[in-house]
């Protein structure tokens, strides 16, 4: 299963709540008895870190994230556990994945997890204003709110932060920089837009 659900019609302002988006209960996933580990993914943008918490990915880091997480964030090293996230990231640097079908399980307040369940409803190729996630998460008026949560996304890549574009149509800030930002959006677009 995968911890966000589709939010039907998110662009058209209907809301959603950040426990429809939340992991199902039927998952077992029980945050107080894990410990996270990570490992490192190869990617034409550097090196990403993955963390997890049991099965669930609860980070996807690129190299100089801003902000950084917390090093106990991170815990151990450890290279089991991530063959699905591993296979989906290859297939989307390859171009044949669109979405990702991973466990999920970011920690964030009630209003940064309902911005990152309507970030992952933004279609493959597409951008979205933060004016337009905002009326997706039914905040219209929070266009700051959900460009900070927009920048506190624990999930790079998966959680697609990266097709959130500026009014005016032009690149803003990303964890990862906008050349990586740059590339991701060129890279689903099939050609060079920014």
């Amino acid at each position: 299963g995968t911890w966000f659900r589709t939010i039907e019609g998110a662009r058209h302002g209907r809301q959603s709540s950040a426990r429809e988006n939340l992991l199902p209960s039927s998952t077992g996933h029980d945050r107080r008895r894990r410990v996270p580990v990570h490992t490192v993914v190869e990617s034409p943008i550097g090196p990403l870190t993955a963390v997890r918490d049991g099965a669930a990915i609860t980070g996807l880091y690129f190299p100089a994230h801003a902000p950084a997480p917390a090093p106990a964030r991170l815990g151990e090293r450890d290279d089991t556990g991530f063959d699905d996230l591993r296979a989906q990231l290859t297939e989307y640097f390859a171009g044949t994945r669109h979405a990702f079908d991973l466990e999920l399980a970011p920690s964030g307040t009630d209003f940064q997890v309902d911005v990152w369940g309507a970030l992952r409803t933004i279609p493959y190729g597409t951008t979205w204003t933060y004016t337009e996630v905002a009326t997706a998460v039914g905040r219209p008026g929070s266009v700051r709110a959900v460009a900070a949560a927009n920048g506190r996304n624990p999930l790079s890549i998966v959680v697609p932060c990266h097709r959130v574009i500026g009014a005016s149509g032009s690149l803003t800030g990303f964890a990862g920089g906008l050349d990586r930002k740059r590339f991701l959006l060129d890279l689903e677009s099939g050609d060079r837009l920014f």
